[in-house]
C-alpha cells in the first residue's frame, strides 16, 4: 500500500510539472511573438530616419 501511495505522489507531482512546462513554453513562444514584432518595428524606424537624412551639425535654432 505504502508504494502505491508514493506511485501516485509521482503521479501528481508529474501532471503538476507537466503543467508547468506547457505553461512556461507558451510564455516563451508568446514572448519570441512579440520580439519579432519589436524587431520589425525597430527596422521600420531605422528606415523611417535613414529617410530624414543627417541632422544638420550646429544648427541654430529659429529664434536666434
Amino acid at each position: 500500500m505504502e508504494g502505491e501511495g508514493r506511485l501516485v505522489d509521482l503521479e501528481i507531482r508529474y501532471t503538476h510539472l507537466e503543467h508547468q512546462y506547457a505553461e512556461l513554453s507558451q510564455t516563451v513562444f508568446d514572448h519570441q511573438k512579440q520580439i519579432e514584432a519589436l524587431q520589425r518595428e525597430l527596422v521600420s524606424l531605422q528606415r523611417r530616419m535613414n529617410e530624414l537624412g543627417d541632422p544638420i551639425a550646429n544648427e541654430k535654432p529659429p529664434h536666434y
